[in-house]
Parts: C-alpha cells; structure tokens; sequence
C-alpha cells in the first residue's frame, strides 16, 4: 500500500458541517419524505455507514439540518424581532424580511421547516412533532415581541398576544408556501401589506 493511500476499511475523513449544509439544501429543496439517504449521502460526500456514523439516523440528520437552518437562515425573523423600532414595524420587517428570503435565488424557495412539514408522512410522528414545536417556539417568540410591544406602549394593554402572534406566523407559512409555488417578491409583498392593512383590527384598536 502506498504512502498515500487511504487503509481499506476505513472512512474517509470529512468536514461535518460542509456535510450538513449539503444535507440541509436536499432537504429544503425535496422535504423529510423525498430526501432519500442515497440523495442525501451523494450530496454530502459520504457513504451510508459513515452517514449513520456521523448523525445516528435519518431523523437524526434531519434534526441537525434544522438546527443548522434556524442558526444560519433564521436571521431575518430574529433581527425582525430585535429591533428597535415599534411593535408595527417590527412585524412588518418580520414579514418582509422574510418574503425577501423566501425568495432568494441561492436558495431552496419558501422555509425549510414548513415546506418540510407540509410533505411530511403521518407515519414520521418524531420529524413532524419536531417541526411543529420549532414553529411553535417561533410563533411564542412573536407574542413575547407583542408583550414587549404592550409594555412599551405601542400595543394596546387588552391587547392578545397569542391571537395576533398566530395570525401573523400563518401569514408566514402562507408566504412560504406561495414561494414554493412560484410566486415572486412583488406578489409575497402585496400579501403582506394586505395583511399590515389588519394590524390595527388584530390588536383591537380602530383605524
């Protein structure tokens, strides 16, 4: 065997996290059910056993793909939130922000969580719980941003955070799902002027 030759038997050395990008753009552009492991370990540049080496599972994959997604492509609603403006814009910029995203050319189209969540099986309980509470810790980080809003003075005090907080993460699901469809930016923003137009009936105050 020369000097330079991998020993037979044992895996090739890879960058995990090179391979869980790769794993991550499959997954948000066929969704859970359509990523089979043969797509996925061709994109990573790695055989199955050393997949399940890796990641344990399919699953376990996945659920790491996630994690990757909302550290590295969940910037648009976190600085949304953040911001310093009031509560009004903040939500604008959550909805704009994010149809901007959703619509990038670099980019699978629409979220990864829900477009994931949409092609998900009945019989992938684990994934599609898994989704639905990491949309659900989106959605609450949203209402704590109303709170913040009705402390400062900018939401009505009788204000419902919850309500509100869950029509608009809908909108974002539905911006989602137009991208994947096709739609381009100019018609995600028109959604979602139409739906900046209810913010004064959704937190209970006349126009």
């Amino acid at each position: 065997m020369g000097a330079t030759e991998t020993p037979r038997g044992r895996p090739r050395a890879f960058d995990r996290e090179t391979a869980l990008r790769r794993a991550l753009d499959v997954f948000w552009e066929r969704g859970y059910e359509e990523a089979s492991v043969a797509d996925l370990t061709a994109a990573m540049g790695i055989n199955p056993p050393s997949l399940y080496a890796a990641f344990g599972s399919k699953e376990e994959l996945f659920r790491s793909a996630v994690a990757l997604y909302e550290r590295d492509e969940g910037g648009a609603t976190a600085d949304a939130l953040a911001a310093d403006v009031p509560t009004r814009e903040a939500i604008a910029a959550l909805l704009l922000d994010n149809a901007a995203e959703y619509v990038r050319p670099d980019r699978p189209r629409g979220c990864m969580l829900v477009a994931s969540a949409a092609s998900c099986a009945p019989s992938s309980t684990g994934v599609r719980d898994h989704l639905a509470e990491r949309r659900r810790v989106g959605e609450q980080a949203v209402a704590a941003r109303i709170r913040q809003g009705i402390e400062a003075g900018d939401v009505p005090a009788d204000a419902d955070p919850g309500r509100i907080a869950a029509f608009y993460t809908t909108v974002l699901d539905g911006l989602s799902h137009q991208a994947r469809d096709g739609a381009d930016l100019e018609r995600l923003e028109a959604i979602a002027a139409t739906a900046l137009a209810a913010w004064d009936a959704a937190v209970g105050t006349s126009a």
